[in-house]
């Protein structure tokens, strides 16, 4: 089919067109939520929160992360068209047994492997060009992060809504950790296919 018949010119360069996209959003700070934002007569925007799940910095993006995190994006843009204050926040839900495991696997220290995760997917969603207020990131090994929750640990545990008990449970002896019963099929961990 030629250029004529689709209207698409040759010189269609899709690489610069993004990269100038991309630098204009960065450099105007588009994507920056300010929670008193105004309508043009004044009066405060309706406000919605847009959080997608966090992805474990164990590898790079692959397909079902652009899937869900462009379906998230879709429906910001959508609804800041409809004059909504949309925040649409990341993190890295960097604490926990895939990240560790991924480091383990590749002989790397997972704070050096988990970081340098992180500062790839981040590129990568940034070519994506996703409406992300990076302004609001988190990452869940960080202190500043985790304090929190064992902050409110220790408080549950103060309320006896959180206690020490003996108990069976699913153990992966490949992954060395407990498995949520969701977790186990068939009598296997659902991600080594251990036996347990």
């Amino acid at each position: 089919m030629s250029s004529e018949v689709t209207g698409i010119s040759k010189d269609y360069d899709h690489r610069a067109i993004e990269a100038a996209a991309n630098a204009q959003w960065k450099s105007g700070d588009v994507y920056r939520v300010d929670e008193q934002a105004k309508d043009k007569k004044g009066q405060p925007k309706k406000k919605y929160y847009a959080c997608s799940m966090l992805p474990y910095p164990s590898g790079k993006l692959h397909m079902g992360h652009v899937r869900n995190y462009t379906i998230n994006d879709v429906m910001t843009r959508q609804l800041r068209m409809q004059g909504y204050n949309v925040l649409m926040p990341m993190g890295w839900d960097a604490f926990g047994m895939p990240a560790e495991n991924a480091a383990l696997n590749n002989n790397v220290p997972p704070a050096a492997w988990t970081y340098d995760n992180i500062a790839y997917m981040k590129k990568q969603m940034d070519a994506m060009g996703l409406a992300i207020d990076w302004s609001r990131e988190i990452t869940t090994c960080k202190p500043d992060y985790y304090r929190w929750n064992q902050w409110l640990f220790l408080k549950m545990l103060e309320k006896g809504v959180a206690y020490r008990k003996t108990q069976v449970v699913n153990w992966d002896p490949i992954d060395q950790t407990v498995l949520a019963n969701e977790q186990v099929i068939d009598g296997r961990g659902w991600r080594s296919g251990a036996f347990g």
